[in-house]
């Protein structure tokens, strides 16, 4: 679209000044209106449900093919010379729709060709806008054959009479500001609507009597010359100009902050006349078992897994959403507003996400003058600042509070009010820094990089591998491990005792000590059992080496993990650091020990289920108030089919920022290689060390509750005694005043950590949010992947306090509620009965709802996921980035046996499938990656040699899958299989996929790896993806 495109043109088609004039909108395009001629509550005056339009003065002939329009009772032919132009490509190519095409006929009037052949003369009519000057056409009508709209002609009454005796009495219920004058538009000048699932009120567009919903006729709409926005619901207007930075946002009116050099265009009137939203249509016969609707339609995130935020886009200082995604990224203006949304109001917050493409979040060093910050509520420099006095004051964003700037940072300001410097300074150009921080910042100096291992040696763990993987893998780490020459390591080993080592230097090999004595524990040589590792390199090395022999004879069943916890806290309290456990037996003797639970199938289901899920001694809760005090940080890796009380060892990881990685399974070979490289990369990824996070937003709005593992210090510090890339934070937001009256919110993230090199670091992300007096302009804006980020933190800490069954209304209740709300926005829900409607924002909001309540931690009961294996889920699904937690819920479902058939130079990419029974073939091979793990499946009709080259076994011998390993074959067909897997597993690094193969009709080992993974089906006792839509669809219907 040309710039200046849309303002102050009249379209064709374009209302007149007619419609009535709402202050509560300041522009447009904030919020989508109900179609001409519905009535809605607010009592507007009858108009004409019909739009009698002509081409726009100054028109460029063309001769590209257009849409078709209805045949209406004395419509009129145009010449092939007052064709429009073609559509205004959008990147490069044509804008696809926004609706799904065969929605499109619900409302089919019948069509016949919308312009006339060229050599058909054109007929003497005009039409003058309402109030406004008369319109000419070069070469098509003359200025005396023009009639006034407000006195129609004879002819055109005609029109009006016999069109609008076919249509009910409509009322109208648009409210949108006057537009200005109607100016003529420039050549190319043309808004064209786009098609739709429902009717819009597009250019040319003629009503008739509406036809049946569950049988409607076929038609064509028109293709459209508008900019596609997903997140808005459709197609609409380029997007605003974000707000100047060199002048206070408040000080602007919300109009020239969204058009600021021009008013509202004309078009925005048109844009109000069309509802902005999806639909599925729903036809179903009465008494028919057809549900009517298109299972292959539904929408389903097939296309890519990364979601577009357009809050860049209007406010291009924003910290990269990456690090800071709100659920909506607009705000209501008002608790009225907000009690409307239903949806979890909030923020997810990823502090240390990693940096793609080779960028890096830039340092900034003030050096001893300090970091420049606001008096008051201790604000961050931001790029939205404002600078004033010529540079000596800034306005803080957060309080406003006017704060003098340090001499040594002053700097003069251009004409437009901005630091000359501005482009310079990353602080006032960036939305995401990092800035040194002083000593001022530090109770103690920066703490080095400290490890300590505390290993299960039990009879358990020393037949099932676990002793000798995690010496190989520990040993493998140690030249990677980060803070070199600072790093410290230590080791605890126990079973019924406890086993000190003593890692001096001077030693040659590891002297171990043992404590037999549980009641009163006590260190010997404390000084020598957290050593520095460059310094006594040779002895860790000596005992990696020697732990898999040293225990390999051992039989004690005992576990003390109580009293080892204890004395690992006496070990590392001087310093902090990470405290790994490996713990294979659940917890038998001294303080800490368990019971078994879980057993008695008769407490599922009632009011005493969730007991299960919390845990069960208070000891752990309280060892982890301690470690988080001192700064140490727990990682629990649980192993082995036998419970373990993962909701008890959980703990210690949840309140020290830590995370538990469950292995549910005998160490095999494959085994072995996962946990090796979780272990490493746990190990050597770059970690933020005794942090503390607080996140500031702006006056009249404050944040409630935090959800995550961290501790909570106060009202709104989070104490993480380490946080590194792998782990994400939520938090629900609420509004304090009843008004907001600012035209924007502000958010300020500041984490503030020590590096593993030393270095006392603040980062810090802020960003810019609209306030908004519109809900439709908040479900437009809304994010799915951040709502159900933070809905299923709600509903996993709903389950350990009611039954499971209660978490998944929970959803299924906001998910209703809201959709119900969003259609009543619009005034023509009883002509869409048939209809679901949906924001484009939020079309998956249904299905990942779905496969929440369908996920391990939630779905059905003790029969479908074992206790272990649930808590440990809910454990990780409370820390998971946004775009990991949503493949897990929706994994990737490929066709790998067409891409080995392809030759070896094709680069055709694998097409991911939906995840139903009807997506598989008994003759392929498919693929399932939920981010933690891959399913082979093998279908029953393929050819034995495919498997034979693929895992190197005959099925012929019925072999056991469950101990077949993946690994290379000298083949062709193997080369393509390892090349699809290394492609899966560098998409992301934070898990390792172990691979699981399985045969079709293999049970119960199909159901529980595969089928349960099929989450548009019926299993785990949910609905499936159909009869989901429909229940939401008759809930949100009723009164």
């Amino acid at each position: 679209m040309q710039p200046g495109a849309d303002k102050n043109s009249n379209p064709p088609g374009g209302p007149g000044p007619f419609l009535q004039t709402n202050s509560l909108k300041p522009s447009p395009f904030a919020s989508s209106g109900p179609m001409v001629g519905m009535q809605a509550s607010g009592g507007s005056r009858p108009t004409s449900p019909f739009i009698l339009s002509r081409p726009p003065a100054g028109s460029v002939t063309s001769t590209t093919p257009v849409a078709s329009m209805p045949n209406f009772p004395g419509a009129m032919s145009v010449s092939d010379s007052l064709r429009m132009p073609s559509p205004v490509t959008f990147n490069g190519n044509a804008p696809p729709s926004a609706y799904n095409k065969q929605d499109a006929s619900a409302y089919q009037p019948n069509q016949v060709p919308r312009f006339m052949p060229p050599a058909q003369p054109l007929p003497s009519f005009g039409i003058t806008p309402q109030s406004g000057p008369v319109i000419h056409h070069p070469g098509s009508v003359h200025p005396s054959q023009t009639v006034p709209v407000g006195l129609p002609s004879q002819a055109s009454n005609q029109i009006l009479q016999s069109s609008a005796s076919r249509l009910p009495p409509f009322q109208s219920s648009l409210s949108a500001p006057i537009p200005p004058p109607p100016q003529t538009p420039s050549p190319g000048e043309f808004n064209v609507f786009p098609r739709g699932n429902v009717p819009q009120a597009p250019v040319n567009m003629r009503f008739t009597t509406p036809g049946s919903i569950s049988q409607p006729p076929p038609q064509t709409f028109p293709t459209t010359s508008f900019s596609y926005h997903p997140s808005q619901g459709g197609f609409a207007v380029p997007p605003p100009r974000p707000p100047p930075i060199g002048a206070p946002i408040g000080s602007v009116s919300r109009e020239q902050l969204q058009y600021p050099s021009a008013p509202p265009p004309l078009g925005a009137s048109l844009q109000g006349l069309i509802e902005d939203f999806q639909s599925i249509t729903l036809g179903s016969t009465p008494g028919s078992l057809d549900p009517g609707i298109d299972f292959d339609a539904l929408p389903r995130p097939l296309d890519s897994n990364d979601e577009a935020i357009p809050i860049l886009d209007k406010y291009p200082l924003n910290c990269h959403p990456k690090f800071l995604r709100l659920t909506t990224h607009s705000l209501p203006s008002s608790q009225s507003l907000l009690s409307r949304w239903h949806l979890p109001l909030g923020a997810v917050v990823h502090p240390m996400a990693e940096v793609t493409n080779g960028g890096e979040v830039p340092i900034v060093n003030f050096g001893p003058a300090g970091i420049v910050r606001c008096r008051r509520c201790r604000t961050y420099i931001n790029p939205y600042v404002t600078f004033t006095d010529a540079g000596r004051k800034w306005r803080c964003n957060i309080c406003s509070m006017m704060n003098d700037v340090p001499a040594e940072y002053f700097c003069a300001l251009d004409a437009n009010g901005r630091r000359c410097d501005m482009d310079q300074r990353p602080e006032l150009s960036k939305g995401s820094v990092e800035f040194v921080a002083q000593t001022e910042y530090m109770v103690r100096p920066p703490m080095p990089p400290s490890y300590f291992f505390i290993i299960d040696v039990s009879v358990f763990a020393v037949r099932n591998g676990l002793l000798e993987v995690v010496s190989k893998t520990i040993k493998s780490c140690l030249d990677d491990l980060p803070g070199f020459p600072r790093t410290r390591i230590g080791f605890l080993t126990f079973d019924s005792t406890l086993h000190f080592y003593s890692l001096k230097s001077s030693l040659s090999q590891p002297q171990m000590m043992v404590v037999a004595d549980l009641d009163d524990i006590f260190l010997p040589l404390p000084d020598d059992l957290l050593v520095n590792l460059s310094d006594s390199r040779c002895v860790v090395d000596a005992f990696l080496d020697s732990l898999p022999s040293m225990f390999q004879d051992n039989t004690n069943v005992e576990s003390a993990f109580g009293p080892a916890l204890k004395a690992s806290f006496m070990i590392m309290s001087q310093l902090g650091g990470k405290l790994l456990v490996f713990q294979s037996t659940l917890p038998s003797l001294g303080v800490g020990r368990l019971r078994l639970r879980g057993d008695d199938l008769r407490v599922y289901g009632t009011d005493k289920e969730h007991n299960l899920r919390l845990p069960e001694d208070s000891f752990y809760k309280q060892m982890a108030a301690d470690f988080t005090k001192n700064q140490i940080a727990v990682d629990i890796y649980g192993f082995g089919d036998k419970y373990s009380d993962i909701a008890s060892l959980g703990t210690l990881a949840k309140y020290t920022g830590g995370q538990v990685y469950h292995y549910p399974y005998s160490m095999t070979d494959t085994h072995q290689e996962k946990l090796r490289h979780e272990l490493d990369r746990n190990l050597t990824r770059e970690t933020a060390w005794e942090a503390v996070m607080r996140i500031r937003c702006s006056k009249g709005v404050r944040f409630t509750t935090y959800h995550g593992h961290f501790m909570l210090r106060s009202a709104d510090l989070l104490a993480l005694p380490t946080v590194d890339s792998d782990k994400a934070f939520a938090m629900q937001l609420y509004l304090e005043e009843t008004l907001l009256t600012t035209q924007a919110v502000f958010f300020q993230v500041a984490l503030l950590y020590t590096s593993s090199l030393g270095e006392r670091l603040i980062r810090v992300h802020t960003a810019a949010v609209p306030v908004v007096q519109d809900l439709a302009e908040m479900y437009r804006q809304a994010d799915t992947g951040a709502i159900i980020s933070l809905l299923s933190r709600l509903a996993i800490e709903n389950s350990l306090s009611n039954k499971l069954d209660d978490a998944r209304q929970m959803i299924q209740s906001k998910i209703v509620k809201s959709l119900k709300e969003y259609r009543n926005l619009y005034a023509v829900q009883h002509r869409l009965g048939g209809r679901m409607i949906f924001p484009e924002s939020l079309k998956l909001l249904p299905l990942y709802a779905l496969c929440l309540c369908k996920s391990a931690a939630l779905r059905g009961g003790f029969a479908d996921v074992s206790l272990d294996a649930r808590c440990a889920a809910g454990y990780s699904m409370m820390i998971l980035p946004i775009r990991r937690l949503l493949k897990l819920l929706y994994p990737t479902l490929l066709r790998a046996d067409e891409t080995i058939s392809k030759a070896a130079d094709s680069e055709d990419s694998l097409k991911q499938l939906p995840l139903t029974v009807g997506s598989l073939d008994s003759r392929g091979i498919y693929i399932c990656d939920d981010g933690f793990s891959f399913v082979f499946w093998l279908g029953q009709m393929l050819p034995s040699d495919i498997i034979n080259k693929i895992l190197g076994i005959d099925l012929s011998m019925f072999p056991d899958l469950s101990k077949v390993q993946f690994c290379a074959q000298d083949n062709e067909v193997s080369r393509k299989i390892k090349e699809i897997i290394k492609q899966l597993r560098d998409e992301d690094h934070s898990y390792y996929q172990m691979i699981h193969a399985v045969k079709q009709g293999e049970q119960p080992r199909e159901g529980i790896l595969f089928l349960s993974k099929l989450v548009e089906d019926q299993v785990a006792g949910g609905s499936n993806y159909a009869d989901w839509i429909l229940q939401i669809h008759r809930q949100s219907q009723s009164p």
